[in-house]
């Protein structure tokens, strides 16, 4: 696999990363003939960043490899414009660099094969079709599927911030988010949801949201404006008072509040390429602040030695540890 990490990312062209891609669902799908062999082959020796666009893709596809069947990529018998879909996932994975795949770190495969997705540093808004306004943060992905009985918005990663809209269909339709713990049904809101390793956070900020966990729907909490709590699979903390920063991100910036230094690396690198560290002799030293988060974060933790004693230890632009001054 050293191979993959050692040839320039320029290599191959983005021609070279679909090529590549296309091969690999192909054989991969069980369907390919002894000609479409014969085919890979000529391709692949023909040129020398053919066989390095296919390592990648080899290397990449183990991930994609060990999703769920639900998220698994699709072979052959699956709809065009998904296979399309996943063609041009791994292609963009193939053609970024290794800062770039450390980018999709959060999520990988499963939320370049979401409906929407964002990559690290980047945030997007957009109107769902029932005039709904959503918002997603850095590194996170959903799904959406609006029918008849159920607008429903699948978060598979990440945070995302709601503002429902009334929903003209008749009867009116519930709006809920689903994640890995639970579901929360919108009751007229404006609301964010987070999905946190085992944790769902949830932060109402008008209206109410009704919390129902995975494990135990018969669990009930209806969360009011101005309410926050964290819900796992089997359960739901009490309600606390919304934090300045369960909604900061969608505004553009990170408000914290005697914060550890070390959730704040935590919580600043997933706005950020690659690697931010905190050595142990300084994380739990305390901060509070708004920070930026719009453009390249540099600006943000170059400040940090002004107000704190710490320095910062780059081993590359994208790997980066606050640690002990010299």
């Amino acid at each position: 696999m050293s191979g993959v990490q050692t040839v320039a990312p320029e290599a191959i062209s983005e021609q070279m990363a679909l090529q590549a891609a296309e091969w690999f669902f192909l054989l991969q799908s069980g369907a390919a003939s002894g000609q479409d062999r014969q085919r890979w082959q000529h391709w692949h020796a023909a040129h020398p960043a053919h066989a390095v666009a296919w390592e990648r893709a080899q290397h990449v596809g183990q991930t994609f490899a060990r999703l769920p069947p639900s998220l698994a990529l699709p072979v052959l018998n699956r709809a065009a414009a998904q296979r399309r879909r996943a063609v041009k996932a791994l292609a963009l994975l193939l053609v970024a660099a290794p800062t770039g795949w450390l980018a999709w770190r959060h999520g990988g495969a499963a939320d370049l094969l979401a409906d929407l997705h964002t990559a690290t540093g980047e945030r997007r808004t957009l109107q769902l079709a029932d005039g709904s306004r959503l918002q997603l943060d850095t590194a996170s992905a959903v799904n959406i599927r609006f029918d008849s009985d159920l607008r429903l918005l699948h978060l598979l990663h990440g945070a995302i911030y709601i503002e429902t809209a009334a929903d003209a269909h008749l009867p009116p339709r519930p709006l809920v988010v689903a994640t890995a713990q639970g579901r929360m049904r919108a009751l007229g809101t404006r609301f964010t949801v987070r999905q946190d390793g085992d944790t769902t956070r949830v932060a109402v900020l008008d209206g109410a949201v009704e919390l129902r966990p995975r494990a135990a729907p018969e669990q009930v909490l209806v969360l009011q404006a101005g309410q926050q709590t964290r819900m796992t699979a089997q359960s739901i903390a009490a309600a606390e008072v919304v934090t300045p920063d369960a909604e900061g991100w969608a505004h553009g910036v990170l408000q914290v509040r005697n914060m550890r230094l070390a959730d704040f690396a935590a919580e600043l690198g997933r706005y950020r390429p690659g690697v931010l560290h905190c050595d142990p002799a300084v994380a739990e030293l305390r901060i509070s602040g708004t920070f930026q988060l719009q453009g390249d974060t540099t600006a943000v933790l170059e400040s940090l030695p002004q107000v704190l004693p710490v320095a910062l230890r780059y081993r590359t632009r994208y790997w980066v540890t606050l640690v002990t001054p010299p």
